[in-house]
């Protein structure tokens, strides 16, 4: 009995609809229909014995209120989609005026720091990347418009398309304003860094000038050996270089002019290092220590003493059979001896540092091993001098260039601050004694 009583009042619904959307209806007409218990009344009952009671025009008036509904449905969801797309429009837009503020105020930053190279960003970037999320929002527009043509068949509503078509006017106005403020500072930049360059190339230029002055006065020397090193300093950066470097020996003679009164101990007037040994030929005055001649880093203490602020000669002879060796100074024989690295030929393709003493080839120097003073006349010769040769160059009776590396301007560089200047070194003596 409920069940027939629920379907009498799903008919009753169902036809009271009907009648009320028709206009000539006289009374409403009930069907009743049995249902079986349990059936889920939910769900409308199909029976075969319906009577119709609904005429075209109802049936047309149905279809036109579902045809309604599905359009509504599908307007919210355009209008949420648009708004959507507003939102994001509206979030870009803000990123976009963050975005140019802060490239702003960095630029602005920037520019006032006085850097040599170091220049602020081009501005076409950023003009360019504007110009992209404009093109890109407008795109967007377009693709809306087209999906909604294609969805309803008909254009955005009117009042949509207009405050899109504001937003981007107005958009459009921001990014040219910005445009306008880029190229100005892109001005101001262009000639703010063109004077700038100007102060540096007429810099470089004075610099130039000096250096080709004093290359100019460096080599007006009376003759290309009559000029010293100056080294005075102890530090390890000041030093001269030996543009030659050594062939292989079984023999040397070196001779040299200094002048130090360095204490304690002058340094290092000269050292050669080779590939593998650093030591292979030096001549150093340490501390305390006695003058010492190191060949292949073995060691020979010399009876030399030339601390005395005055120009001194000094000679060094030595030879690998037995390691035979001999120490002038002044023209006179002080010492000799033997067993230094004998049967050890001197290694060829080395570099020789005045100066200075290397723990790796051409570096790597120690300010409290370097000479303090002035140096002239280092020559070097691939044999044994004899005494009377020797003699003669220090009473400067004779002068004889080294066959291996004779003293010349054009093979002595000077680094670090060391200086050549012209010298006589036999009048200079004169004087000092």
């Amino acid at each position: 009995m409920r069940a027939l009583f629920v379907a009498l009042l799903l008919s009753y619904a169902s036809g009271s609809g009907k009648a009320a959307g028709a206009s000539g209806a006289k009374g409403n007409r009930f069907v009743c229909t049995a249902v079986p218990a349990g059936t889920d009344l939910s769900c409308p009952v199909e029976t075969t014995n319906r009577v119709q009671s609904t005429s075209p025009q109802e049936e047309e008036l149905r279809n036109t209120i579902i045809q309604l509904r599905e359009t509504i449905l599908q307007q919210k969801e355009t209008i949420v989609s648009q708004q959507g797309t507003i939102k994001e429009l509206n979030s870009k837009l803000a990123r976009c005026e963050a975005d140019a503020r802060s490239r702003g105020n960095a630029r602005r930053k920037d520019y006032s720091k006085n850097t040599m190279g170091d220049l602020p960003r081009d501005p076409t970037e950023t003009v360019e990347q504007l110009g992209k999320t404009m093109q890109s929002l407008k795109d967007r527009l377009e693709n809306l418009e087209q999906l909604r043509a294609n969805t309803t068949g008909g254009m955005f509503p009117n009042e949509l398309r207009d405050l899109l078509k504001r937003r981007l006017t107005d958009l459009e106005s921001q990014l040219l304003t910005r445009v306008a403020e880029l190229e100005e500072e892109k001005s101001q930049l262009y000639n703010e860094t063109t004077a700038h360059r100007q102060r540096t190339e007429n810099t470089l230029n004075s610099l130039l000038e000096r250096i080709t002055e004093l290359e100019k006065s460096n080599s007006a020397f009376k003759s290309p050996e009559d000029f010293k090193v100056s080294l005075p300093l102890r530090t390890n950066y000041l030093y001269g270089r030996i543009k030659k470097s050594l062939p292989e020996m079984y023999a040397f003679t070196v001779c040299m002019w200094l002048k130090s009164s360095a204490s304690p101990g002058i340094g290092t007037p000269f050292s050669y290092g080779v590939p593998g040994q650093a030591n292979e030929i030096v001549l150093i005055e340490w501390g305390n220590s006695p003058m010492e001649l190191l060949v292949n880093d073995k060691v020979a203490q010399l009876p030399l003493a030339v601390s005395d602020g005055r120009w001194h000669h000094i000679c060094i002879t030595w030879t690998t059979r037995d390691g035979f060796w001999e120490a002038y100074q002044d023209g006179e024989r002080l010492g000799t001896g033997e067993n230094l690295a004998p049967w050890h030929p001197i290694k060829p393709g080395g570099v020789i540092i005045l100066g200075q003493e290397q723990d790796i080839v051409g570096g790597r120097f120690d300010a409290t091993q370097a000479f303090v003073g002035e140096l002239s006349h280092f020559n070097m010769w691939d044999r044994v001098l004899r005494p009377i040769d020797i003699s003669a160059m220090a009473n400067c009776s004779a002068y004889m260039p080294g066959n291996v590396v004779p003293w010349v301007d054009a093979n002595v560089e000077v680094f670090g601050g060391a200086t050549k200047a012209a010298l006589e070194i036999c009048e200079d003596r004169l004087f000092d004694s």
